[in-house]
């Protein structure tokens, strides 16, 4: 595993900017256009108008929405409504949730991560479109700040470090805590390293993680663009704090944090067969879905009705995998989390048929890249996701 370190993180000061749910954001790529409207009116400190910023009558390469978040970040750091934390700190995160009506949580550390090339200790298990890359790289350059952090996972179980994380979780309140849209609470502790030559019991994170391997849940592109980042200014200017990034860190096996599907609409006019088992409605299809079982279920219009199917592919889950290798070849693709918004599109003509896959399980995902594959783009919806604005790492 590449060395993790802490370091120096800047969080919103909340007597400045007010509560942290009105200046925080989902990832980026996890943002609808509605949210987005909602995210800038919430306030003129929200993060969103640094990750999304607007387009405006005029832009250049001079002025543009990428040097009004440069300006920005530094405007609010020079205020105070962004402050730094007093020394490098590792930052113990967590989530708490309901999943299938059963209470969850997901809790890891927020560490500074020295980048290398994805495939060795850092694998992806998606590919990345290009065009997002490009937007990404041009924040980046201009802003010069890590933003939100990649949400990895190493296989465990580490019981030690759960249980150092655990007692620094008890023995003081969170530094901050908000409750997100969705109803996940997210919760956050500075734990500030140790000095002086005498370490802070949580600095043996750095030890513990020794050896272990990072599979990329979520920020697939946001970690594709740091190493090219780091390349390039390599290039320029030598080794710096582009040669890091933070990446929240979860024990795969302590937590198990829930895979939710991503649901596939084609497109294009593209006629793909829909085959299996009718049955009554959307309802009767996603109680029929089974990673274990390899079933799926699929909406498609036969005449004037709207026919809803569930079938069963034969191999080894993920499912996903045999879906697109059997089924859906090279159509053109829309890729919806929400089943009930997926059949509405085929309702309304927008797509000639979705397809409903069931959740899965980490060690599957492992299973296939640690086996030389890789899964087709978005093929899953780790849940919940870190929230963007808890913490951000300047790189000046």
């Amino acid at each position: 595993m590449p060395r993790v370190s802490p370091f120096t993180g800047l969080l919103f000061d909340e007597s400045a900017v007010g509560p942290l749910d009105q200046v925080t954001a989902p990832p980026y790529d996890a943002i609808s256009a509605e949210s987005e409207r909602r995210l800038h009116a919430a306030s003129p400190h929200n993060v969103v108008r640094l990750i999304l910023g607007r387009d405006e009558p005029g832009d250049d390469d001079r002025e543009n929405k990428y040097t009004r978040a440069s300006r920005l970040l530094r405007e609010w750091r020079s205020t105070g409504a962004l402050r730094e934390t007093d020394r490098p700190s590792w930052f113990l995160y967590e989530m708490r949730f309901t999943f299938r009506g059963r209470p969850g949580r997901v809790r890891g550390v927020i560490a500074a991560v020295d980048i290398e090339p994805l495939g060795g200790g850092v694998m992806p298990h998606e590919r990345t479109l290009p065009g997002q890359i490009e937007d990404r790289m041009r924040l980046l350059r201009t802003v010069r700040a890590n933003l939100s952090p990649v949400y990895a996972l190493w296989n465990g179980p580490s019981p030690e470090l759960a249980s150092v994380l655990s007692e620094a979780a008890a023995a003081r309140p969170p530094h901050s805590a908000i409750t997100d849209e969705e109803g996940v609470e997210h919760r956050l502790w500075v734990l500030p390293a140790g000095g002086d030559g005498v370490p802070a019991p949580w600095d043996r994170i750095a030890d513990d993680l020794a050896g272990e391997r990072l599979l990329i849940a979520d920020g697939h592109h946001r970690y594709s663009v740091a190493l090219a980042f780091r390349e390039q200014m390599r290039a320029e200017a030598g080794p710096g704090p582009w040669d890091r990034m933070p990446m929240l860190l979860v024990d795969a096996a302590v937590e198990d944090p829930p895979v939710l599907p991503i649901h596939r609409l084609v497109l294009d006019g593209a006629r793909v067969r829909t085959d299996g088992r009718r049955v009554r409605d959307l309802a009767e299809v996603l109680a029929a879905l089974d990673d274990d079982a390899m079933v799926y279920g699929s909406a498609a219009r036969e005449g004037e009705a709207l026919v809803h199917r569930v079938d069963t592919l034969e191999g080894a889950p993920p499912t996903v995998c045999a879906l697109h290798d059997r089924v859906l070849g090279a159509a053109g693709l829309r890729f919806v989390t929400d089943a009930v918004a997926a059949e509405e599109a085929v309702r309304r003509g927008e797509s000639t048929a979705a397809f409903f896959l069931p959740p899965t399980r980490v060690r599957r995902i492992r299973d296939v890249i640690e086996g030389g594959g890789t899964l087709p783009q978005k093929s899953t919806y780790f849940w919940p996701k870190p929230r963007t604005g808890m913490v951000i790492r300047a790189l000046e």
